[in-house]
């Protein structure tokens, strides 16, 4: 790696951490920017710059190659949810291409909510 690539990461990771942080304030852009001395124009343009890098890095959708993206469903239950007996048939079916998932009417909300975030980032 170039003098000049490594430039560039470090810059992209610097400013991968500042957007971390103003989405995680809780404040709008502009009043993060403000109360930190960041122009708002270079907040976008930053975060223009860490998204092409961010698509740059993602596998092409017409590769050959068939991803496996590792999900973690495996939650702490907590005291207030149920346990129920594992039913022989499934209350939703979805299929994405090959792949299949089958939610139970017993299934937890907060259960659903991750999977489906997860298959949001599945091809």
């Amino acid at each position: 790696m170039n003098t000049k690539e490594v430039t560039k990461q470090y810059r992209l990771n610097k400013w991968m951490e500042i957007i971390r942080n103003c989405r995680g304030s809780g404040q709008t852009v502009k009043a993060w920017c403000t109360e930190h001395h960041v122009s708002s124009k270079s907040y976008y343009y930053w975060l223009k710059r860490v998204r092409e890098a961010a698509c740059e890095a993602l596998p092409t959708l017409h590769s050959d190659q068939r991803t496996i993206v590792p999900v973690d469903l495996s939650m702490p239950r907590t005291s207030n949810e149920p346990i129920y007996p594992a039913s022989t048939e499934s209350d939703i079916i979805v299929h994405m291409g090959s792949v299949t998932l089958e939610i139970r009417n017993h299934a937890s909300l907060t259960l659903i909510e991750h999977t489906l975030r997860a298959l949001q980032h599945a091809r």
